[in-house]
């Protein structure tokens, strides 16, 4: 079994000294990944941007690689099983993985699965973020309607890609564009 708040506590440092903001930490299995390793997903951003360029993404790999075959050679198996690294930004359709993810998105279409039921009996929830207060999760659920539940029955949450939120999203990092267009253009 693999401790991902131990993995949190290697990983977190060498997002931090590039600048970054840990999204999150995930060890997909196989079967989630169709493949014959696990996956080990981090998702981190520009805190100036909310995104991770590519090369930022190649940076923060081989730290991490770096670290974690560090540890391993002084005798810490993090990840017991073969796995594949994956760095990315969270992307426009993001997951609310931390407090603040709930404060700064509030206003957008969002999914929610919980680990306990709120009114209804409904543990899946559709429909607009409202926001957070302290540690309880306001939401505009399409069909509970207005319901409040605390952060720790978040099992997982994401956005929702709608205009909405590409029209809030600050534009991608476009260096380099104009060198890519003159190339597809010779």
């Amino acid at each position: 079994m693999v401790d991902i708040a131990r993995l949190v506590e290697v990983i977190e440092p060498e997002v931090k000294a590039l600048g970054f903001d840990l999204v999150r930490v995930k060890l997909f299995g196989r079967s989630e990944v169709g493949d014959d390793e696990h996956a080990l997903q981090i998702m981190a951003e520009n805190p100036k941007t909310g995104q991770l360029v590519l090369d930022d993404c190649v940076k923060l790999s081989h730290r991490i690689s770096d670290r974690m075959d560090a540890l391993e050679e002084a005798g810490e198996v993090l990840i017991d099983e073969a796995y594949r690294l994956e760095v990315s930004s969270p992307g426009i359709d993001r997951p609310l993985t931390r407090p603040k993810d709930y404060v700064n998105w509030a206003g957008h279409e969002a999914r929610i699965n919980l680990t306990a039921p709120v009114e209804g009996n409904r543990k899946t929830l559709h429909g607009e973020l409202v926001g957070l207060d302290g540690e309880t999760v306001e939401f505009e659920d399409r069909k509970s309607g207005r319901v409040t539940f605390p952060l720790s029955d978040v099992h997982s949450a994401r956005l929702v890609l709608t205009d909405k939120l590409i029209a809030a999203t600050r534009p991608l990092d476009t260096s380099g564009a104009d060198e890519i267009l003159e190339e597809q253009e010779d």
